[in-house]
């Protein structure tokens, strides 16, 4: 009995050293397979190398050799991309320009100059394969941006539209960052509402369809619009918070496919309350500019650069004029003074009263050195309702301002607004409510940011700094 007891304790002591060898081999095989997932931005620093990393991406290059393949890897979270090397034997007829991979190897140091790391692959799997004849983009060719705006559902792949939009994001947190840092609250303003803020008659109505709606029935209780502009509703939030702000889509119907011109366009908005001085405004505008752009130019160095040298060579010193020098003010009377003593025949009237084009704007921002410059205090009949009467004669004008920047025109366009109840009810008997109850002068402004895009970078086309471009007679995506 004692030696079968030994027996079955030896086969018991043997097994479970069996069972410990094959958990071990096992666990050895997943520790070894266990990669860490890296995006290409992160595998370029170098901190991960001697690691077995995981990237996936899309091909910007292949180059096979006899023993080996280079190939270079990018995941749109740099303008940078990562060289891949691998064996030949590793070699894939669907591996090409375009084509989307997971590559998993160890990361190295480089021996080339030009860039930090490699990946020396282990594993190469081809996500998503890619006909480099069919595809319009071609891997030797440097494609215009006329050209590629024909291709919207594709030229995020490109370096130009990829940089773009890191650009944009980055500066979309910059300035959501500087009105945090400065106090407001952000009000998310309704896109379908029924008021016309800009007075214009441009604006795309919205109604059901469906079987359960007539062709004349009315889905709200009132005809209903896409948004111009979340002014309107920033004033009513402003009877409660002192600093307000929006950063949305606004929608205008012009008829137009010009270079400057947006169906759809995202807007920044602010409106300050206890304020009687268009300085505070002012103010606001010239700090935002100035704390967006110095973002942006910090952290999108590699972006920034791409467009500097190679989209808009020379751009750069001007946006650093522009940072380093304060904004001009000037009033409308003094602008229309500079306008006429000009020997620059105009195609538009520059007589006092009239509004000022674009290509008044832009003379007038050259005339003050080709940086920022503020003009206020409109004519009286050129601004809107809502505007503060400053009560001034011979020449009646209103506390307005608008910022005039090289190369766009007018990019930011605000007032002070008219808290006085008698004025108000002798130029519109509605949105009285607003001021009947505990107004306080107050003021704000509007900034177009595909235009602010287009001046921190110099591109010229407006329909180049969005995403999907929605214009009269565009096709929609």
């Amino acid at each position: 009995m004692f030696q079968a007891a030994v027996q079955t304790f030896s086969v018991s002591a043997a097994a479970a050293s069996v069972y410990r060898g094959v958990f071990l081999v096992g666990f050895r095989r997943y520790c070894k397979k266990t990669s860490t997932k890296l995006r290409v931005s992160e595998a370029l620093t170098g901190a991960e190398v001697g690691a077995d990393v995981k990237v996936q991406g899309w091909v910007r290059s292949v180059r096979s050799q006899k023993n080996n393949i280079f190939f270079h890897v990018n995941d749109g979270s740099s303008l940078k991309s990562l060289q891949v090397v691998a064996g030949a034997e590793m070699n894939d007829p669907l591996l090409t320009f375009g084509s989307a991979v997971e590559v998993t190897g160890i990361l190295k140091k480089s021996p080339h100059q030009k860039q930090p790391v490699e990946l020396e692959a282990e594993q190469i799997r081809v996500v998503g394969g890619c006909n480099p004849v069919d595809f319009p983009f071609k891997i030797k060719e440097r494609h215009s941006l006329e050209y590629i705006r024909q291709l919207p559902h594709l030229r995020c792949r490109t370096n130009a539209f990829s940089s773009l939009l890191r650009i944009r994001s980055e500066a979309t947190a910059a300035i959501h960052s500087y009105f945090k840092d400065h106090g407001f609250v952000q009000i998310h303003t309704p896109i379908i509402t029924s008021n016309d803020c800009e007075g214009a008659g441009e604006l795309f109505k919205v109604e059901p369809s469906g079987p359960d709606f007539g062709d004349d029935e009315e889905f709200f209780s009132v005809p209903a619009f896409l948004t111009v502009s979340g002014q309107l509703h920033l004033e009513v939030m402003s009877g409660a918070f002192s600093r307000v702000y929006t950063f949305g889509p606004t929608f205008r119907a012009e008829n137009s496919q010009s270079r400057r011109h947006l169906a759809e366009f995202f807007m920044v908005e602010a409106e300050i309350s206890f304020t009687e001085s268009l300085k505070d405004l002012t103010k606001v505008m010239e700090d935002m500019f100035r704390s967006a752009t110095e973002r942006v130019l910090a952290r999108c160095v590699e972006d920034v650069d791409l467009f500097h040298r190679h989209v808009t060579p020379g751009h750069r010193d001007t946006v650093e004029a522009m940072l380093n020098k304060s904004f001009p003010v000037i009033t409308y009377t003094e602008a229309i003074d500079i306008l006429n003593r000009s020997s620059e025949k105009f195609t538009f009237p520059t007589d006092w009263g009239c509004d000022l084009m674009t290509e008044h704007e832009k003379h007038l921002v050259k005339h003050c050195g080709n940086v920022p410059v503020f003009v206020t205090d409109y004519p009286y009949d050129l601004k809107p309702f809502y505007a503060r009467d400053n009560q001034d004669q011979p020449r009646h004008t209103t506390a307005a301002v608008d910022l005039l920047v090289p190369g766009i025109g007018e990019l930011c366009g605000g007032s002070l607004r008219e808290e006085r109840l008698d004025l108000l009810m002798a130029r519109l008997k509605q949105y009285l409510d607003l001021r009947r109850f505990g107004a306080v002068p107050h003021g704000g402004f509007g900034l177009g940011f595909e235009r602010y895009l287009q001046c921190i970078l110099g591109v010229d086309n407006i329909k180049d700094v969005i995403p999907f471009p929605r214009f009269s007679h565009s096709c929609l995506l």
